[in-house]
């Protein structure tokens, strides 16, 4: 049995289990990019807040980022030839918008 999850659910999911793990705009941008992925693969993906939350990161900009991958990713086209970036907001990725990656 499955039940379809809107967006307002799956923001919920992750702020009663795990609250601080994304902020408000980047939970919807990764509901957003789930959604259109199912679409396009013709899946249904399961809402799993924990494995989410192990195999996606949200970074403010690119120095935050750097923190933790390196500085040898000198902007956000190098991070994308390594993996999956979801731009959050307006699509200004090294502004204070930030962006979610797929962990790698």
């Amino acid at each position: 049995m499955k039940t379809t999850v809107s967006q307002y659910d799956f923001t919920e999911a992750f702020r009663t289990i795990r609250p601080d793990n994304f902020s408000y705009q980047g939970l919807r941008a990764l509901f957003d990019w789930v959604e259109e992925l199912d679409d396009d693969c013709g899946t249904e993906t399961e809402l799993d807040v924990i494995a989410f939350c192990c195999e996606f990161s949200e970074y403010e900009d690119l120095a935050d980022f750097q923190a933790n991958y390196g500085e040898e990713y000198t902007d956000i086209d190098a991070i994308r030839e390594q993996t999956t970036v979801i731009e959050i907001g307006d699509g200004n990725l090294l502004g204070s918008q930030g962006f979610i990656i797929q962990d790698f």
